[in-house]
């Protein structure tokens, strides 16, 4: 499988099993996006210290950029392109803030090295508060990648103050080493490990093609996983936020489809709750988050999620078991849509492979 540029590979689209439409009662149609910052080089992903007005921007090649006060400040918050591989599903993927930033000065990011393997380090913030300590580096985890695709990539900490990271299955097509079923192996698995006690990962869900970006909702306490598919299909699975030790199926299933046959065991299995072929030009998923921002009150409760290759927005919500209000908006052409973000404040933002960073303003 080849990937148009950038990260992830495979699977996206309506399905007619899921249709996105829009309520009869929906007050718009239409995002109205704004700009932010400059134009950036290949952003993979934007996020915010608790607390903090300031945006950080992960550019893929090894750099994180501060906005500040609508500018974005000339010298990088952290720079180490010369330790990263960068191209393809390759590079700089994501960075989390500890929760106790504001007092530790801590935080995390998950980078391909010059190896073409995974590494989770942590750093510190310098005595400038808009510059990191690159000196600071600790390893957390190393993860050797057989592939230079399918490296999932993000990391998050989650409601329990857990860092959680997505690890693809290792590469290639079709899972070829059996990692997304192996319970031995980190590869194709979310992972959880609790950085203030250093302690070894521990698996909190198996059956992972590509969790190229997930999500959490504390408000509904909820997880959200957007899952890269293989040929045909993509899938965006939304499970309680507490509940370990799920099977998402890959690679016995596709999407909620049979992967190898037409006929499939899916006992023990966590079917997703959102499916979409490749019908129409999509290629594959880009997971977003729950808007819980206060700016735009309408969009509350709704998870945006975007495809690589048909550049689409589309948001549902997600209550008492059941997917509802799937709509589709009209937006102008952002191209390849790599991630999304979230600052916070709770507020959206889209990012462009054309190096566009845009928050989500509001509705017409």
């Amino acid at each position: 499988m080849k990937l148009i540029a950038l990260l992830i590979v495979a699977a996206c689209t309506d399905s007619q099993a899921n249709p996105a439409t829009k309520s009869a009662s929906a007050p718009a149609n239409t995002l109205r996006l704004e700009q932010v910052g400059e134009q950036f080089r290949n952003p993979v992903y934007l996020t915010s210290p608790p607390g903090d007005a300031r945006l950080f921007v992960v550019e893929q090649a090894g750099r994180i950029r501060v906005v500040k006060n609508g500018r974005t400040l000339p010298i990088p918050f952290l720079n180490i392109s010369e330790r990263v591989r960068s191209g393809g599903e390759q590079g700089l993927l994501s960075m989390a803030f500890h929760p106790d930033y504001r007092t530790n000065g801590l935080f995390f990011v998950n980078f391909t090295d010059r190896s073409g393997d995974t590494r989770i380090e942590r750093f510190k913030v310098s005595s400038n508060a808009d510059v990191a300590d690159e000196s600071s580096s600790k390893l957390v985890i190393e993860l050797d990648q057989p592939y230079s695709n399918h490296n999932g990539g993000l990391v998050m900490f989650g409601p329990d103050g857990m860092l959680y990271v997505g690890m693809g299955d290792g590469g290639s097509g079709g899972d070829p080493h059996g990692n997304g079923q192996n319970r031995s192996a980190l590869l194709g698995k979310m992972l959880r490990i609790n950085v203030d006690r250093e302690a070894r990962p521990e698996i909190w869900a198996l059956g992972m093609r590509n969790p190229w970006r997930f999500a959490w909702d504390r408000s509904a306490g909820l997880l959200y996983i957007a899952d890269v598919g293989q040929n045909q299909y993509e899938e965006i699975n939304v499970e309680p936020a507490n509940r370990a030790g799920l099977n998402y199926g890959w690679n016995i299933m596709e999407g909620d489809h049979c992967y190898r046959s037409s006929d499939c065991s899916r006992d023990g299995l966590t079917l997703p709750k959102v499916t979409f072929s490749h019908a129409g030009g999509a290629c594959s998923v880009t997971g977003g988050f729950v808007y819980r921002g206060r700016r735009i009150p309408a969009l509350a409760g709704h998870y945006f999620y975007s495809d690589y290759c048909a550049g689409w927005i589309k948001s549902f919500r997600f209550a008492n078991g059941a997917v509802t209000d799937q709509r589709t908006w009209a937006v102008d052409d952002l191209g390849h849509v790599v991630s999304f973000g979230e600052d916070s404040a709770g507020e959206l933002y889209i990012l462009s492979e054309s190096g566009r960073v845009l928050r989500i303003a509001g509705t017409a």
